[in-house]
């Protein structure tokens, strides 16, 4: 089974201070966001530009029956059974190419209602869409469930 994740709405490369702050100049500059692989933070699938017009990320898992359901097993797949998510990072890259993240937004697959995820174990693809900006236009972070991202089963290309 795969999960594919479509973002929209990237925040841009620079996010300034918290406002009233005082600072006009940006925290962080060349902003970019990958998909975290599990127990490894440095490891990231697909490094996007924060200003890109779109960011998608296609990972692979494996759909196991568990007692309270579907469960999702992958190298991208973090957490225990019942408490699995993906975790999208977001990074400064410097002129070496060096990522270091500031923030996460965790994509709770446990909150992926269950005739969704069932479904997609037997059409083999499940499908994540969310915007990437938070209310303050900044990166999105934090727990993510629906109604800020919206799960579908799809049948796999």
């Amino acid at each position: 089974m795969r999960i594919r994740i479509e973002g929209i709405d990237l925040p841009g490369r620079d996010w300034p201070h918290a406002p009233n702050s005082g600072h006009s100049t940006p925290t962080y500059g060349n902003i970019h966001v990958g998909l975290q692989r599990r127990d490894r933070p440095a490891e990231l699938l697909d490094v996007q530009p924060g200003d890109a017009m779109s960011a998608t990320w296609t990972l692979e898992c494996t759909a196991v029956a568990a007692p309270a359901g579907t469960d999702l097993k992958g190298p991208h797949v973090q957490g225990r059974p019942g408490g699995r998510f993906i975790y999208l990072s977001w990074g400064t890259v410097d002129k070496p190419g060096t990522f270091t993240m500031f923030r996460r937004a965790k994509l709770m697959l446990d909150a992926v209602p269950s005739e969704v995820l069932d479904a997609a174990a037997h059409s083999g693809l499940l499908v994540g869409r969310l915007g990437l900006t938070d209310a303050c236009g900044g990166p999105l972070c934090a727990r993510v469930v629906p109604p800020t991202i919206t799960w579908t089963a799809e049948v796999a290309d």
